[in-house]
């Protein structure tokens, strides 16, 4: 199948781009710069942009923020912010014509209760403009994936500043939250490809820093103690049995193990 991928070399498309390219499938990358991956197209895009596309499916990624931030990523240009992500994309889904998977958020979900699950079938309220902007897109996309904190092995990954605070003995705060796999999250891109419409969840483990980081002490014998324990109890956690229904079948905590020793070596101060 022809797939057109937007944001393809970014720390969330690059497993996009790698699931879908291992997947057998004719993938162009549309993004500003040209992806270290043998085999798969390159078309220069930003957003805004509205290049002809030759593909079956489109799936988009991209995102404009501020570097590092995606919450609070609008930075002081709110309104830039919003006509580059909703107004961008919806250009080019209009361009576009066909099928679209979206990269959405769990923060379209906004601020409900402590302890709340979340599933699809919830009223959206969304309590910060990112979220704001990725509900506004969802309404034109054809499936929607509301993905969590996705981590995984590459340089920059979401862990490598949490890391180097634990390894160096710095204070590291207490939290809890859902987070999955990249090459998770695009194994549901490739099983909602030609079925599904609508929004999906996509989650996987509900982790403690104290968990992930006594796994980095074990790997690299680091002496420092992992924080404390966080109240689990007001993580609220995603109901994914939509596209478990699909077959879809996250990797879970053997997933996460398997990754660190790769995640734990990236980390400048080791």
């Amino acid at each position: 199948m022809k797939v057109a991928l937007t944001g393809g070399t970014g720390l969330v498309g690059r497993f996009l781009a790698q699931g879908l390219h291992k997947g057998g499938h004719d993938v162009t990358i549309l993004s500003r710069t040209p992806p270290d991956l043998p085999g798969v197209r390159h078309r220069h895009y930003a957003l805004g942009d509205t290049p002809d596309i030759a593909a079956d499916v489109l799936v988009h990624a991209a995102f404009h923020h501020e570097p590092g931030r995606y919450r609070g990523g609008e930075g002081t240009d709110p309104d830039g912010f919003r006509r580059a992500n909703v107004d961008g994309s919806l250009r080019l889904f209009r361009h576009f014509g066909g099928r679209t998977i979206f990269l959405s958020s769990r923060a379209v979900y906004g601020d409900y209760p402590a302890g709340t699950v979340m599933s699809e079938d919830l009223p959206l309220r969304p309590d910060t403009l990112y979220g704001q902007v990725k509900a506004e897109v969802e309404a034109e996309a054809t499936v929607s994936l509301r993905a969590t904190g996705v981590y995984g092995p590459g340089a920059g990954h979401k862990w490598e500043g949490l890391f180097a605070d634990h390894l160096a003995g710095r204070p590291v705060v207490p939290r809890a939250a859902t987070e999955v796999h990249g090459a998770d999250l695009a194994s549901a891109v490739l099983a909602l490809l030609i079925r599904g419409q609508g929004a999906f969840n996509v989650s996987d483990l509900l982790l403690d820093r104290r968990d992930l980081l006594a796994e980095v002490s074990v790997i690299t014998g680091c002496v420092h103690e992992p924080p404390a324990r966080a109240d689990a109890g007001r993580v609220n956690v995603m109901d994914c049995a939509k596209l478990k229904a699909l077959g879809w079948a996250p990797g879970g905590w053997g997933r996460l193990i398997s990754s660190l020793p790769a995640m734990v070596q990236s980390v400048p101060s080791r």
